[in-house]
C-alpha cells in the first residue's frame, strides 16, 4: 500500500506535469490553502508544468476569475481544463432545444453556442451543471421531473459529474448526483468530466502544447475525489497522488487525524492504487 508523502517536492524529479484537482485539494469552495498553492508553484519554478483539471461546469476563464478571488495565484498554474469545457461539445452534438437545470451563474456556459432554452415540454435535450439551489435542495427533489424526462427518453448532459464538494465544512450536492438518478432510472446520461477519458485528453493536450509529447508515466495526477479523480487518474493510466483531507475525510479522519489503517482499508476497498498520499497538497 502507499506510503505517505510529506512534501510534493519529493516526487519532482519524478514527474514533468501535473493534473491537479481543484476543489478539495487547492481549495475547500470558500477559501484558497496557501500551501497547496505553493507547492504547484514551487512545481513549476522546477521545471515543471501544472494543468489544473476540474469538474467545474465553468469554463476555464470563469474558473481563473474564482482562483484568483480565492487566492489561488496564477504563478501555481499554467493551464485550466474544466468539465464545462469539455461538456460543450456534447451540447453542440444535441439537441439545440436545451432544458436548463442550474444557477444562474452557470449560464455563461452556453456563450457561442448555436442553443435554444426551452421550458420542459419543448425541450429535446437536459443540460444539468447543478442544483438550482444546492444550499437548500437535494437530488431526491428532481425524481418527478427526473421521471418526467425519462418518458421522454430525454438525454441528460451533466456538466459536473461530482457527486458532492466541499463548502467550507460542509458537503454540498452536484449535478453528478442528479445524473446518477437519472441513470438509475435506465435514462441516457452524457458526461465529459473526470472520470471520464475526454477531460484527460484535454487536459494532455494541454500539456503538449506546453511542453511537446508527453510520456504518461511522467505525469502526476493529484486528488481527494473517489469515483472522479482516483477512478479517472486511473483509466487513464495516469500515477496518483490521493490527498486524504478531502470529501471522504471523515471515513478514517478522527478530530484531524488520519487513521492509517482505516485509510489503507477504504484505499483497498475502493481499489485505489496511488503511489503515495498525502494529508493535503503540500
Amino acid at each position: 500500500m502507499p506510503n505517505r508523502l510529506d512534501c510534493l517536492a519529493d516526487l519532482n524529479a519524478d514527474y514533468d506535469v501535473v493534473f491537479c484537482d481543484v476543489w478539495g485539494v487547492l481549495h475547500n469552495g470558500e477559501q484558497a490553502w496557501p500551501f497547496a498553492v505553493e507547492a504547484l508553484s514551487a512545481f513549476r519554478r522546477q521545471g515543471g508544468s501544472v494543468v489544473l483539471i476540474t469538474n467545474s461546469p465553468r469554463r476555464r476563464m470563469g474558473v481563473g476569475e474564482q482562483l484568483g478571488h480565492m487566492g489561488v495565484d496564477a504563478e501555481a498554474y499554467d493551464r485550466i481544463v474544466t468539465s464545462g469545457d469539455v461538456t460543450r461539445d456534447l451540447i453542440s452534438a444535441g439537441s439545440r432545444n436545451i432544458y436548463f437545470i442550474g444557477p444562474d451563474r452557470d449560464r455563461p456556459l452556453f456563450d457561442g453556442l448555436d442553443v435554444n432554452h426551452t421550458g420542459l415540454d419543448d425541450a429535446g435535450t437536459v443540460v444539468c451543471t447543478g442544483l438550482f439551489d444546492d444550499e437548500h435542495e437535494k437530488p431526491e427533489q428532481y425524481l418527478s421531473v427526473l421521471e418526467d424526462f425519462k418518458k421522454r427518453d430525454l438525454p441528460f448532459i451533466c456538466a459536473n459529474p461530482d457527486l458532492v464538494v466541499e463548502r467550507g465544512e460542509r458537503l454540498i450536492p452536484c449535478a453528478g448526483a442528479v445524473a446518477a438518478l437519472y441513470e438509475k432510472m435506465g435514462g441516457q446520461t452524457l458526461v465529459s468530466g473526470k472520470p471520464h477519458t475526454p477531460i484527460y485528453k484535454a487536459a494532455l493536450a494541454a500539456a503538449g502544447e506546453l511542453r511537446g509529447e508527453v510520456a504518461m508515466n511522467r505525469v502526476l495526477a493529484i486528488g481527494d475525489g473517489m469515483p472522479t479523480d482516483v477512478k479517472g487518474a486511473q483509466d487513464f493510466g495516469l500515477d496518483l497522488l490521493y490527498v486524504s483531507d478531502g470529501i471522504h475525510a471523515r471515513d478514517y479522519t478522527d478530530r484531524a487525524v488520519v487513521d492509517e489503517e482505516r485509510l489503507m482499508a477504504f484505499l483497498d476497498r475502493n481499489g485505489a492504487r496511488p503511489v503515495r498520499w498525502m494529508q493535503r497538497l503540500r
